[in-house]
């Protein structure tokens, strides 16, 4: 099994998957994000599935790159018998009728030196591995009939013969130098019969085309260019194209720990993305994805959920049903179980939700086209309901297990709903009830500073009564709550670095501490959390300490410069990859501290 790090990943902004550095298709949910896996060998070698392209060469090394300013990736195996280029990548623009569809991986392999005997397999697992099917072979094509109703029907077309060994499309061939084959794998049509190899290279050309064409509009041309530019691309294909959404992380399952029960469902749009998606499309000068995120986000403010107005995660098309379930049959990776899809969470009550959509909706407008009367009468609903509801304890931004607490950031981002809110509407003269909106702000204000801070630690804890430190506090002052160089926060930003850092890796929480998420055992630091830590150092004026500490932290991606949630001890890469999160915080540390230190903001209110 190999380690998470050790993935690509490719996508057309309705599925994706994953591509490890041996060349195998470890990872597929199709036809959509969150649809059932077909292939899934990163959670179960033996049962996933999988799709492998394997050159026998001996003494094999292997090197993966995407083409630049691309998502179509290369990986290139060599040896001193022969080198061979295998080029994977989904299609974005659709097919016409007759060539193939769109909605598929291609694969291309060639050989650059020598002659290279190959073994290819196959080996699709439908509906999480769960459901049997049978394949049927026609020379160069093999479809799968599930038996199942969870997937549709799917072929493997290749410009080789195949074979069928068991319910796998297998081949063995033989290239030399110059020579190519090609594979696509996905959704059935009878009437393909072969595989058409102009329509292919249109495929590639568009498809290469499209993405160099979407990142050359963004605006950052600073110190970390081509690092920002890879957050971004991988941002851009977790954005559905049909809904405008954007999910968290395109796995499931993967653990916070190895061996350890943190393993989560991350195939959703969480709420709390929203401003963070909107502030890093915005600052790169992705209005467009800005504006159909924010259509998105306003669908949500007319609709209800179980704990309040809103829901803390839906699926990419604002359906509401995240049942979670436990796939009992899967080892897990590295016998990391349970492995769950669905999320429980769904049902939490999340407050700080309520002030990241207003942050959203805030930037939005500030950036983009003004609210209509509808969408904020929405938006006054919510705030009804959240001026008799913010002082309750939730479930907060971990979306702990362990039982309802006061949770500052909660109250933190209740304080942000209001804020902005009441920004917004004056700034649109909108008519609302600004007097008992300013009672609430202020009135949650003091609480933060009354109820959450504890002077024997010279920090703002937690939770209402609590010792302990959470590294939510760092967005504090990225929120504009408190100035990033205010006693307070400077002395909390003291005992964040001493009791949660370690070097440039923040951990969320101490879990040994109490048992507050209800989980046993720990867990890696959280990535996110040392992005907005060395963003909360360079607005607090200390610049040299926080490029050190962002340099650093660019060490820590991987060979492709993606990056999961968490970070191991010894620095493996840990929990649903590549995360959102983490790539959204990256871009945000990096454009401040660009700016800050080309002497273009010199206000740390920027």
């Amino acid at each position: 099994m190999q380690p998470i790090q050790n993935y690509g990943t490719i996508g057309n902004m309705r599925s994706i998957a994953l591509i490890s550095t041996t060349g195998a298709v470890d990872f597929f949910c199709f036809p959509r994000f969150d649809s059932p896996t077909v292939f899934a060998a990163l959670l179960d070698e033996e049962k996933g599935g999988s799709f492998r392209i394997e050159p026998q060469i001996e003494n094999l090394r292997t090197r993966q790159l995407y083409l630049p300013d691309t998502n179509v990736l290369l990986t290139r195996f060599l040896s001193e018998s022969g080198v061979v280029e295998l080029t994977d990548f989904m299609p974005i623009l659709a097919g016409k009728k007759g060539e193939i569809y769109a909605h598929q991986i291609i694969r291309m392999v060639r050989v650059i030196k020598g002659e290279v005997r190959f073994q290819v397999r196959c080996a699709p697992r439908f509906n999480y591995a769960r459901d049997g099917h049978r394949a049927v072979g026609e020379g160069t094509v093999v479809r799968f009939f599930p038996n199942g109703q969870h997937c549709p029907q799917m072929a493997l077309h290749a410009t080789v013969p195949l074979a069928i060994e068991g319910d796998d499309a297998v081949a063995s061939f033989t290239l030399k130098t110059g020579d190519a084959a090609t594979f696509t794998f996905g959704e059935a049509d009878p009437e393909v019969k072969i595989l058409d190899q102009d329509a292919i290279e249109n495929h590639f050309q568009q498809t290469v085309h499209y993405w160099r064409d979407w990142i050359s509009r963004s605006n950052y041309k600073g110190r970390w260019r081509e690092i920002v530019n890879r957050s971004a691309l991988a941002l851009k294909m977790l954005c559905s194209q049909e809904y405008g959404s954007v999910i968290a992380a395109p796995t499931f399952g993967l653990p916070e720990r190895i061996g350890g029960e943190r393993n989560w469902d991350y195939r959703y749009t969480w709420l709390r993305d929203a401003s963070f998606s909107l502030y890093a499309f915005l600052r790169l000068g992705f209005t467009e994805e800005a504006a159909r995120f924010t259509e998105w986000l306003r669908d949500r403010l007319h609709e209800d959920a179980e704990r309040g107005p809103l829901q803390i995660m839906y699926r990419e098309d604002g359906s509401q049903d995240l049942d979670e379930t436990v796939l009992e049959h899967f080892s897990g990776y590295k016998n990391s179980r349970p492995v769950r899809i669905g999320n429980g969470a769904f049902g939490q009550m999340q407050l700080d939700i309520y002030g990241e959509l207003m942050d959203a909706i805030y930037l939005s407008n500030k950036y983009g086209d003004a609210i209509s009367y509808d969408d904020w009468q929405g938006i006054c609903r919510i705030l009804k309901w959240l001026d008799k509801n913010w002082d309750r304890p939730d479930e907060g931004i971990w979306e702990v297990r362990g039982g309802a607490r006061k949770f500052l950031h909660s109250r933190l981002m209740c304080w942000v709903a209001f804020d902005r809110a009441i920004r917004l509407g004056r700034k649109r003269s909108l008519a609302a009830p600004y007097a008992d909106w300013l009672i609430t702000r202020d009135k949650i204000y003091e609480s933060i500073f009354k109820d959450f801070w504890d002077n024997s630690l010279k920090a703002f804890v937690q939770y209402q009564g609590s010792k302990n430190l959470d590294a939510a506090t760092l967005l504090m002052p990225l929120m504009r709550f408190i100035s990033p160089v205010d006693p307070r926060w400077l002395s909390t930003l003291k005992a964040i670095e001493e009791r949660l850092t370690e070097d440039t890796l923040v951990y969320r929480y101490d879990t040994q501490a109490e048992a507050i998420d209800g989980m046993t055992g720990s867990e890696g630091s959280f990535v996110a959390c040392s992005f907005w830590y060395i963003e909360c150092l360079a607005r607090a004026h200390q610049l040299e300490k926080a490029q050190l500490l962002f340099d650093k932290m660019l060490g820590y991606a991987n060979h492709l410069g993606l990056y999961s949630e968490e970070l191991g001890r010894s620095g493996e890469h840990l929990g649903n990859f590549p995360q959102a999160f983490t790539h959204l915080a990256l871009i945000s540390a990096a454009t401040y501290l660009d700016r800050a230190l080309s002497g273009r903001d010199s206000s740390p209110w920027h």
